[in-house]
């Protein structure tokens, strides 16, 4: 017998063992005739496979591999160290045909044991992937001059909306999804518009709040495809009924056009894509909805599928003026939630109130399955046996066209003779069955713990006077000052009078030419060179800002020498000059002339814009500026945490739950000794002390958290509770109302948000103050004067509550009394001094003042004395 036992056992564990390894496999399920796609089989075990085989069949061509990976994992929880370990087989296929295929399976040893992959099955498609049709796209657009949302194929983008079924009959359901097929590149989507279905009772059953695409295959080609909206339907009306189309507009990312010769470096500092916006919808669906057949039944209930029916008691035994309800559950597939209650007839000594429904439906599915129940609360005013129905309900049957009628048959109530009469209820007010009463505490208790991860920080690591602090306050400033230096320059630019005729020269002279050409299309010959020569004129004295009295040939010539202009530049627009006035008085030339003359004076304007601007860009300056910015931008990447405190977090997060206090306890203690703190950390170790019965130390850490948050709602909630469990009832006395508010507004957020919401604040009044030193109207002024006023106000007193906070964390003036009993003393001695009074443990104190191993305590009532330092822990 000990014999089978045993082999009983090692045929258990070497299944065991055996079952703990298996081979998954990791691939695409559709792919194009033209795309190569990998297939990965995973074997988890802690031991390594001996042996590895597998061979992809004559339908797939073996393009590299296998690619062998391995890798393994550790993990503590609880102070228990497990490790996993893994391996992996990629290769990599390439399909000979189409058509639907067996992938083989994958065959392995380990330590002895021979193990095999599932049979998974790929579709392969003629149509190309989504990938390279997407590439292809972005391509084709890098090559042509411009790229607009049309130009995006129908078959790369659309939405359809599919319906499980299109004939139909008043009140079945239909499934309706809105799914959407990409073969682009995709930023993002907005101006969503979703059918309304009128004439459909509809109710929403899949709605993601995240958009996920996966691989499908359509019209023999691979999209990837997302369901935006799924919907049951059920038609209200009988008629064909038209489902209006569904828009979205698709942030479309596109190859940007090549505008010219670039240099290499310019993909890499530029960005090649830019995002169109292309409007996209639905086409509209028709539904034929038949009416349903005549001849139904009185019990009709407007239920159309098949259901069943359940009828019961909520008591098998009742009193005289006892409440109780009657259940009626009617289940099944259908229109579930359109179900009406079907028609009771009571006894007339039974008091009926209004129906209660309830429903319980799965709407994931073609139909509506479920259920929904109809509760008649009623109280019976006499005694006696009493039968009433049957209850009947009827409904529509889809699958053979026909009407159901469902009976439960008699009910049967025997109601004794109660003690109470009907006055005594009178008053009463019933509902589902039951007597309405206020809600009555069963008991109270500390409010939970948190268990987010928390963000733990160095003890004492405020965020005002922080480094990021003092560089966010320095570049608020700096960007004021830039922003005053960038807008002053706009507003010099704008009132300078010949720095904007210098700027619009060549535009001036340009629009003048143009009548010129004009003149010269009309062989105009005297008013062509009169053009001719006040646009040269014009555009000189502009350009040069020379008055017209100063305007000769010497005074011209010396101006465009002195501004950088070439001698022979200069000698060709005095000669273009003199040409034009002997024109103006000499004997028509011909057209030739004319022509000539204008294309000089295009060419001679066009060399000297060029030749006064220069190419004095330079971009040393903007990356010197931009080395400059990123250097004053704090440096967030550090070295990567422990993740010692995160696993002691969980560990006592779980301790926790499993009401082990004194784990998790101890867990979270770790983490503070390891020099952190936070607000969520002081409040659980507070936590744990409370259900451990430690009240002091619970009030400790409570005091502890409000300390680094005043705000926190929940540790003061627990601060009062455990306060009122102690055994001293100490009497604050009154402060100032004033302090009061002021303390109560302080405590409304915490010293980091107080001083986040100044650097804002700030920042609104350098605002303020920019827009009164730059406006021109008085209005504008007065409105950045008493803005920029107002918010220094506001930043101010947000600094002084962030300071206020700073300072009482930091000044360690309070303490709670620890030790059960503790006297308090006249002076800082044992033997001579007399009790004052009697502490005890979870007091709050105040200390005044410290010698040797005592401290000099002050009650919130204002009583004095000292007491030793053992028996006090700083908050």
């Amino acid at each position: 017998m000990k014999r089978i036992f045993s082999l009983i056992f090692l045929f258990a564990a070497c299944t065991l063992a055996f079952a703990q390894a298996e081979i998954k496999v990791q691939m695409p399920y559709v792919v194009a005739a033209d795309e190569q796609f990998n297939v990965t089989f995973i074997i988890e075990s802690d031991d390594a496979p001996s042996e590895f085989y597998w061979d992809p069949g004559s339908d797939f061509q073996l393009v590299w591999g296998p690619q062998k990976g391995h890798s393994t994992s550790t993990s503590i929880i609880n102070g228990k160290r497990s490790r996993s370990s893994q391996y992996s087989y990629t290769y990599v296929l390439m399909p000979k045909q189409t058509g639907k295929f067996s992938i083989p399976e994958a065959r392995a040893v380990i330590k002895g044991n021979a193990i095999s992959s599932t049979r998974t099955s790929v579709e392969v498609v003629s149509g190309s992937s989504s990938s390279s049709s997407g590439s292809a796209q972005s391509q084709g657009s890098s090559s042509g001059s411009s790229l607009s949302s049309s130009e995006i194929a129908r078959d790369e983008l659309f939405l359809k909306l599919s319906l499980s079924r299109s004939n139909v009959v008043v009140g079945e359901p239909i499934t309706a999804t809105l799914k959407l097929y990409q073969r682009v590149n995709i930023a993002g989507f907005e101006d969503a518009k979703f059918p309304t279905f009128n004439g459909f009772w509809s109710q929403e059953t899949f709605a993601p709040t995240n958009i996920e695409f996966k691989r499908e295959s359509y019209n023999d080609n691979i999209y990837n495809t997302a369901v935006l909206r799924s919907y049951v339907l059920i038609p209200q009306q009988a008629g064909d009924i038209t489902i209006e189309p569904a828009e979205l507009v698709c942030l479309v990312n596109v190859r940007a056009p090549s505008t010219g010769i670039n240099s290499i470096f310019d993909s890499f500092f530029q960005d090649d894509y830019r995002t169109i916006r292309k409007r996209i919808s639905s086409e509209s669906c028709k539904v034929h909805v038949s009416k349903l057949p005549a001849g139904a039944p009185a019990s009709f209930g407007g239920g159309v599928g098949k259901f069943d029916m359940k009828v019961s008691l909520s008591k098998d035994s009742l009193k005289t003026h006892d409440a109780a309800s009657l259940f009626v559950t009617v289940s099944g597939k259908g229109n579930v939630s359109l179900l009406q209650a079907p028609k009771i007839n009571f006894p007339p000594d039974f008091e009926v109130y209004d129906v209660k429904i309830t429903e319980n439906t799965d709407k994931s599915g073609g139909n509506i399955s479920g259920s929904r129940t109809f509760e008649y609360p009623f109280i019976p005013r006499s005694h006696g046996h009493f039968e009433f129905g049957p209850v009947e309900y009827s409904f529509y049957n889809v699958s053979n066209s026909k009407y159901v009628s469902l009976n439960s048959g008699p009910i049967v109530v025997d109601v004794a003779k109660g003690n109470e009469s009907a006055s005594t209820l009178s008053g009463t007010q019933i509902q589902s069955g039951s007597l309405r009463k206020d809600v009555k505490s069963l008991g109270s208790d500390i409010r939970f713990i948190r268990t987010r991860e928390a963000g733990f920080s160095e003890k004492g690591s405020l965020f005002l006077g922080s480094g990021l602090f003092i560089v966010l306050l320095v570049l608020i400033f700096v960007a004021a000052a830039v922003l005053c230096f960038i807008l002053k320059r706009i507003l010099a630019r704008r009132a300078d009078v010949v720095g904007t005729k210098n700027r619009t020269a060549t535009k001036m002279a340009r629009k003048r030419l143009s009548l010129a050409r004009g003149y010269l299309d009309n062989n105009l010959y005297t008013a062509f060179y009169e053009e001719l020569h006040k646009a040269l004129l014009g555009f000189i004295s502009d350009k040069l800002n020379i008055d017209s009295a100063d305007m000769s040939k010497d005074n011209v010539s010396a101006a465009l020498i002195k501004a950088g202009v070439g001698e022979a530049l200069s000698e060709s627009f005095t000669s273009l000059l003199d040409a034009c006035e002997f024109a103006r008085y000499a004997p028509d030339s011909g057209h030739e002339a004319m022509d000539a003359h204008y294309r000089s004076a295009v060419e001679v304007i066009s060399s000297i814009d060029e030749s006064m601007k220069g190419k004095k860009y330079s971009v040393s300056g903007s990356v010197t500026a931009l080395a400059v910015i990123l250097m004053l931008l704090p440096l967030s990447a550090s070295a990567a945490q422990e993740d010692y405190p995160e696993s002691q977090w969980n560990a006592g997060v779980e301790a926790y739950a499993e009401g082990d206090w004194t784990s998790a306890r101890e867990a979270w203690m770790s983490i503070e000794q390891l020099g952190l703190e936070s607000v969520d950390l002081y409040y659980n170790i507070g936590n744990a002390f409370f259900k451990e019965g430690d009240y002091a130390h619970a009030i400790l850490y409570y005091e502890r958290a409000l300390k680094l948050d005043p705000s926190d709602a929940d540790s003061r909630f627990n601060l009062e509770f455990a306060n009122s469990l102690i055994q001293d009832k100490i009497d604050r006395v009154p402060e100032f109302f004033l302090k009061t508010w002021t303390r109560k507004l302080c405590w409304l957020l915490s010293s980091g948000t107080w001083a986040g919401l100044f650097l804002f604040l700030l920042a609104l009044t350098l605002a303020g103050a920019l827009l009164f030193y730059l406006a021109n109207t008085s209005a504008y002024k007065r409105l950045g004067f008493f803005g920029a006023l107002l918010f220094l106000l506001l930043s101010l007193a947000s600094l002084s509550f962030s300071i206020w906070q700073k300072n009482d964390y930091f000044i360690q003036d309070e303490a709670i009394v620890t030790a059960a009993v503790s006297s308090v003393k006249s002076s800082p001695a044992s033997d001579t001094a007399k009790d004052l009074f009697i502490l005890h443990e979870g007091t709050k104190v105040g200390i005044l003042d410290t010698v040797g191993s005592w401290n000099n305590i002050e009650l919130s009532d204002g009583r004095q004395g000292w007491i030793r330092s053992s028996d006090l822990e700083l908050i």
